[in-house]
C-alpha cells in the first residue's frame, strides 16, 4: 500500500511536514520545525492506527533524509521514531546534526 501513496511536504513560517493522505481521509506525517536555513529538528511521527505496519512512518522519514541529501541540509531527531531510525541506519549518520 505505501508503494502506491505520494509523500507530500508541506512548510510555512518555520514549521513544516511530510505528509502522505490516506484514502480514508485520515493523515500519517512526520512534523518538523526549523532551526535554522539547513537545519531541522524532526519532533513527531504519527500514523493513524489502522494504517500501522504498513511502512508509512519510515516512507516519511525516508523522504525527508532525501531531501536533507539534495539540499545539503541536517536533521536533529527529536522523535523517538526518528531517533530509532538514525540508530538502525548507520548510513544516515552524515545528516544528523
Amino acid at each position: 500500500m505505501s508503494d502506491e501513496l505520494t509523500v507530500e511536504h508541506e512548510e510555512a513560517n518555520g514549521r513544516g511536514r511530510y505528509v502522505v493522505y490516506l484514502p480514508d481521509g485520515s493523515e500519517a506525517e512526520m512534523t518538523y520545525q526549523r532551526r535554522d536555513a539547513k537545519t531541522i529538528i524532526a519532533d513527531h511521527t504519527g500514523v493513524p492506527p489502522q494504517h500501522r505496519n504498513l511502512g508509512l512512518a519510515l516512507k516519511l522519514v525516508e523522504t525527508a533524509i532525501a531531501d536533507a541529501r539534495t539540499t545539503g541540509s541536517k536533521i536533529v531527531p527529536v522523535c523517538s521514531y526518528v531517533v530509532t531510525q538514525f540508530r538502525r541506519r548507520p548510513e544516515w549518520a552524515d545528516l544528523r546534526a
